[in-house]
């Protein structure tokens, strides 16, 4: 599936073209429908020409429910803004066009609705009048992603250039970049409520990685994290065992009540994202951040959130949120004056954990460093700034170390900043020189270091003696998860038992690193064994085979499943043939 949001002027037709588009009226409320006037977020769906499902989020144009119109578009990775021949460019034209610049949304179409009423009967007058509104369009669209969108001009009302609006939105989907159906998910809620013997559904748009029945999720919302599990999946009003990207979902819960999830909580991959209550940003389009005010709302994906701005410079600031949100250094925020029914401008976040300002002169320090510092983050300023880092926190981060990185080395889980790792290493010979000046004839001085603090040393660390396969307190927990793991190899223990066995990031990397245990995405663990007995059982099988078929065999869940074939794929154990088979490579 696909997913599309309208844009533009209220009572500009963007109702009636879906309506029109899909035979599904969007439009929810009977008041809605009584005042000829969308409110909230509407939904309906067709198949166009090739065959492609294209779900469409229909938002409200009005000032009032800017909002709205935000929690619709944010997700969205394509969009039609709607311009009415007989009206033209209206000031929430402008409104919608500044919120698509703002959220970087570069594929789309424009179309010019209501042609029919366009030259009041005369052909000539209508076409003068509809290429005068494309004009204006074009030009307001200039230097957004939007600026050589195609343009169709359409009438709801007699059906003319709906067809071609069907062959040019099927040729702008075609040129969408598939999206990352592996990635972790991060599901913007736009919708809650209860369905009688089945519990909470949350609805929202799927832009990255895949949903399954039994997927534990975390739900993420002003109450802080809940652990919640997926009942069942439902798209365009029909169950799914799982769904991908990018999808129209409607997700039933369990762990969790409809009453206590509000548009713009999220559920997300557990432990895949940081959550942050503190950003430091880049203007992308908008005002200058120093003549913002000192408040302002921040729109991200479904989410409205008060927050206080710092001015760092005009083109950078530090955001403090009013709540914590699932954010990565590239997202892309939406700003807008809540004195104001417009749009303020939009931002780039570039750093989730910025450092504290708290000494004289360390605005101006931070706002230098932010000017250096690339759109996506900076990996390599992250090590710098901490001195060494663990990889699943980068990972978390959404940051990859390039290969040809300078001045980092990697030392186990662990990214080390290299002028750190010196002043390590000078420290020590500091510690050796002094030894080897009272005894210069002994050759082992590292040796004699480590024996005379009665540590042991092996593969690069220091521990104490005897504790090379022991985890200290967390020892016989890992030792009662291999023994469950033993008798069920591709059972991987949920969150919550894990949390029950008092088992954090910290135990679980410590028992990794022993050779204890296998973590797969950071959070599927497995015994170290596990890769070995799965090939067995998939030698077994037909080849090629699905995955549904491998779940199905080795007994366990997707979250287990992708993530262990992904496993075998990279050590050559298997081969993925296309989406959806892979073979044993013999």
């Amino acid at each position: 599936m696909y997913v599309v949001a309208t844009a533009g002027h209220v009572d500009h037709g963007k109702s009636t073209l879906v309506r029109a588009l899909t035979g599904m009226e969007p439009d929810r409320w009977a008041e809605e429908r009584r005042r000829g006037l969308t409110i909230d977020l509407g939904f309906a769906w067709t198949s166009l020409p090739s065959g492609r499902e294209v779900a469409f989020v229909d938002v409200p144009g009005h000032e009032r429910f800017l909002s709205n119109m935000l929690a619709g578009l944010g997700p969205a990775p394509v969009v039609c803004l709607v311009v009415a021949a007989d009206e033209g460019w209206k000031p929430q034209s402008a409104d919608h066009r500044d919120a698509i610049a703002a959220l970087g949304i570069e594929h789309g179409l424009i179309v010019v609705t209501r042609a029919d009423l366009a030259g009041q009967g005369d052909p000539d007058t209508a076409a003068e009048r509809i290429g005068a509104v494309l004009d204006r369009t074009r030009a307001e669209l200039a230097g957004t992603g939007l600026a050589r969108a195609p343009a169709v001009v359409v009438s709801a009302a007699t059906g003319a250039g709906l067809e071609d609006l069907r062959q040019a939105l099927d040729e702008v989907l075609a040129a969408t970049p598939a999206p990352d159906g592996a990635g972790r998910v991060r599901l913007g809620v736009d919708r809650s409520f209860t369905v009688r013997g089945a519990g909470a559904v949350v609805t929202g748009t799927l832009a990255a990685g895949s949903l399954g029945i039994g997927d534990r999720l975390e739900l993420l919302g002003a109450g802080g994290p809940r652990d919640v599990t997926v009942r069942a999946l439902h798209s365009r009003n029909a169950p799914h065992d799982s769904l991908g990207p990018v999808s129209r979902v409607a997700v039933n819960l369990r762990g969790v009540d409809a009453e206590t999830v509000h548009r713009g909580d999220a559920l997300v991959t557990p432990g895949a994202w940081p959550l942050t209550g503190a950003v430091d940003v880049r203007r992308t389009t908008g005002t200058v951040l120093a003549e913002a005010p000192v408040e302002l709302l921040v729109h991200v994906g479904t989410a409205t959130v008060p927050a206080r701005v710092r001015p760092l410079g005009d083109d950078h600031a530090r955001l403090t949120l009013d709540r914590h949100l699932p954010l990565v250094p590239g997202d892309r925020l939406v700003l807008r004056d809540p004195g104001a029914r417009t749009v303020f401008g939009g931002v780039r976040v570039l750093d989730v954990d910025p450092p504290e300002l708290t000494r004289r002169g360390d605005g101006t320090r931070r706002a230098a460093a932010l000017a250096a510092m690339p759109d996506g983050g900076d990996v390599l300023g992250e090590i710098a700034r901490r001195g060494a880092v663990r990889g699943e926190d980068l990972d978390r981060l959404g940051l990859a170390v390039p290969g040809d990185a300078a001045g980092v080395r990697r030392l186990g889980e662990w990214w080390v900043h290299e002028p750190v790792l010196a002043g390590w290493s000078r420290r020590l010979r500091a510690a050796v020189t002094a030894l080897a000046e009272r005894d210069p004839l002994d050759p082992a001085l590292l040796a004699a270091v480590v024996a005379g603090a009665e540590l042991a040393h092996e593969d690069g660390y220091v521990t104490l003696p005897g504790a090379d396969r022991r985890l200290g307190a967390a020892e016989e927990s890992v030792a009662a998860l291999e023994r469950r793991l033993a008798r069920a190899p591709f059972s991987a223990p949920e969150g919550d038992e894990l949390t029950a066995l008092k088992l954090g990031p910290r135990e679980l990397a410590a028992a990794e690193r022993l050779g204890r245990l296998l973590r797969l995405d950071g959070t599927v663990v497995l015994l170290p064994t596990a890769p070995a007995l799965a090939m067995r059982e998939l030698a077994r099988l037909e080849q090629p085979f699905t995955t549904s078929r491998a779940r199905q065999a080795l007994g366990t869940t997707r979250r287990v499943a992708i993530p262990l074939l992904e496993l075998l794929d990279a050590r050559g154990w298997t081969r993925r043939l296309d989406a959806g088979h892979r073979e044993v490579v013999r």
